[in-house]
């Protein structure tokens, strides 16, 4: 992981809302300048704000995954849903050994004080704390209302430091708040105001949203880690992929060309997560991106990715109405064994549905449809993101 949160740890482990230290928000520095990403790009540098020795988190990280049952690690790659605000109750969700749990506009309270203390009980279910994540995108998707800053319905065009500005504001109350993900930064790009994503996102130049996308992970940079969604681009995949699999017609060459640039920019902005689509681009792999092997290379081998993959909720499959995809639980081994490390579960789920999912998990692994590099590996991806979130502040950020 590039990118350690100053106070976001603080929060999860002692219960206090605190702003992370972190630079001017009205000084912001310029994102990196995109390009469409050549078939045999190199891996992006690190980001500036990486931390001073990221590799001893990694060690720690994989010297606990070792040491834990199959059953364990089956469950540290599981972010589940509970429903409402009881603190206790939320707890209980993960306290099986989830690697996280999403909040839904169900589960945020009015007052700052009641959501920082669901967030602090949720941090005690484990140690390190399970990840804490949002989809708090502003405007259209916004699951926290004191979260003022503007979103995407009103930063199209707008330049990088307005941007950059706008999600250090957001990751700040984030951070207040206890919570270390942000499904928040949108790096598709529609081809037309009519787009089923239009709303959410930066523009339809690829290059204008590339510079925000870069921006936006520059703002959030030691506030919260950031995700970019929706890979490999829901501009080019019309359709809701709440209900449907979308399919887009490109080649490989021509999503270079348009829906890689803001992905690739982001990564060497240095985003931590990368959300992966239910989207089907035909002539590169019939499966959705989600579940598909290629996909998975593509954003490691092409984009240089090293940090967490992360399946869109998965229970939005089981509205697509195909019948590939109506088992949840073969979704969830499916998606790991193509190269997800974390799988997501909200439509239709219960805090018994992160049990099954782990159980299937496990048992895949066991008889070896799943194989246990394969599980070790995105255990440890996760875990590392985890103790990253409960770091220490850093003095240097």
């Amino acid at each position: 992981m590039r990118r350690s949160l100053a106070a976001i740890g603080t929060v999860a482990l002692l219960g206090l809302a605190a702003c992370v230290p972190a630079e001017d928000a009205a000084a912001p520095s310029a994102p990196p300048t995109a390009t469409a990403i050549p078939s045999s790009a190199p891996s992006p540098e690190p980001s500036a704000t990486a931390s001073p020795d990221p590799q001893t988190t990694t060690e720690r990280a994989a010297e606990t995954v070792s040491a834990m049952s199959t059953r364990e690690k089956a469950a540290s790659v599981v972010m589940g849903y509970a429903a409402g605000t009881d603190p206790q109750a939320l707890k209980t969700a993960v306290s099986r050994g989830s690697g996280g749990l999403i909040l839904m506009g169900d589960n945020v309270p009015s007052a700052p004080d009641a959501l920082t203390e669901i967030t602090t009980a949720i941090a005690e279910a484990a140690d390190p704390p399970p990840l804490i994540a949002i989809d708090e995108e502003g405007g259209d998707v916004a699951r926290i209302t004191w979260d003022e800053a503007a979103s995407a319905r009103n930063l199209k065009g707008a330049g990088a430091d307005e941007i950059e500005a706008a999600f250090a504001e957001r990751g700040s109350v984030l951070a207040e708040a206890g919570i270390p993900v942000n499904f928040g930064i949108v790096a598709d790009v529609p081809r037309s105001a009519d787009s089923f994503i239009f709303s959410r996102a930066y523009g339809t130049d690829p290059q204008a949203v590339a510079q925000a996308v870069g921006a936006a992970v520059a703002g959030e940079s030691g506030r919260a880690f950031s995700t970019l969604k929706h890979f490999p681009g829901h501009g080019a995949a019309e359709g809701d992929s709440h209900s449907m699999i979308p399919s887009a017609d490109l080649t490989l060459d021509e999503w270079r060309e348009l829906d890689a640039t803001p992905f690739a920019a982001g990564i060497a902005a240095g985003a931590e997560l990368v959300m992966m689509g239910h989207l089907r681009f035909g002539q590169i792999d019939e499966l959705p991106a989600s579940l598909s092997p290629e996909w998975y290379r593509i954003l490691r081998e092409d984009l240089g990715f090293d940090g967490v993959a992360v399946t869109d909720d998965l229970g939005m499959l089981l509205s697509s109405g195909e019948d590939a995809y109506t088992d949840p639980e073969s979704n969830a081994v499916q998606s790991l064994a193509a190269g997800a490390d974390l799988v997501l579960t909200v439509v239709g789920s219960t805090p018994e549905t992160a049990d099954r999912t782990a159980e299937a998990v496990a048992a895949a692994t066991e008889d070896g449809s799943l194989s246990a590099e394969r599980l070790e590996e995105a255990a440890t991806r996760v875990m590392t993101l985890r103790f990253e979130a409960a770091a220490p502040a850093d003095p240097e950020q």
